[in-house]
């Protein structure tokens, strides 16, 4: 899952980017609103957690925007005032969820997780194919009973791998939806994640490639 945080606070855009990377996220992170704008025209997000008060573009516009354009992504509203009316106002222009500073880390990070559920296509919370069980909720992954130890890029690219039930994925897309924008296109980080889980995946081996084409489990 992909979250554009954009917070013009850059000491609490970090411990937030941190936090959500510790959990699986691929992060991208803006401090002003011109830029979280320029983000939402290049890549795809699933959730953006949205500074109200952001300089150059306000956060409002990019609310409304998003809301009416009717993109997918959810907006996950931050802001110092707590009011019932400053709440009531935010889910008025588009925010899917409102949270007021200061919040605590755990209640951000569930919320975040709860709207990228209702960003994705339905898809069940536990993935089962060829003996592999993944628990999205619990973040669990077993193979024939026996429990894997998984980083949580591998969690993220075996997770797109079971959802997409038998159809092959290929790299860009691995790069896309289970990386940030600092990847590099060229890179070798989904070849070398993908090796990794193979092995933790272990024998008779589950992933196989497509040539010209991607990976499929």
């Amino acid at each position: 899952m992909r979250v554009l945080v954009a917070e013009d606070d850059p000491m609490l855009a970090e411990m937030i980017t941190l936090g959500l990377r510790r959990h699986g996220f691929a992060v991208d992170t803006v401090l002003d609103g011109s830029a979280a704008a320029f983000n939402l025209q290049v890549n795809d997000y699933d959730v953006i957690v949205l500074d109200r008060d952001l300089p150059g573009v306000h956060g409002d516009v990019i609310a409304v925007g998003l809301a009416g354009s009717g993109a997918r992504i959810r907006i996950l509203m931050l802001t110092a005032s707590g009011g019932l009316r400053d709440r009531v106002e935010g889910l008025g222009l588009g925010a899917d969820d409102y949270l007021t500073k200061p919040f605590e880390y755990p209640e951000l990070i569930a919320r975040v997780q709860a709207l990228c559920r209702r960003s994705a296509a339905p898809v069940p919370p536990v993935l089962e194919r060829a003996g592999v069980v993944l628990d999205t909720a619990r973040r669990t992954a077993v193979r024939d009973g026996r429990a894997l130890d998984l980083t949580p890029k591998e969690f993220e690219v075996l997770r797109i791998l079971l959802a997409t039930a038998g159809a092959p994925v290929g790299p860009e897309e691995l790069l896309e939806r289970a990386w940030d924008e600092h990847a590099d296109p060229f890179t070798s980080a989904v070849r070398v994640v993908m090796s990794r889980l193979r092995a933790k995946l272990g024998d008779p081996p589950l992933i196989r490639t497509v040539q010209g084409i991607g990976y499929v489990l």
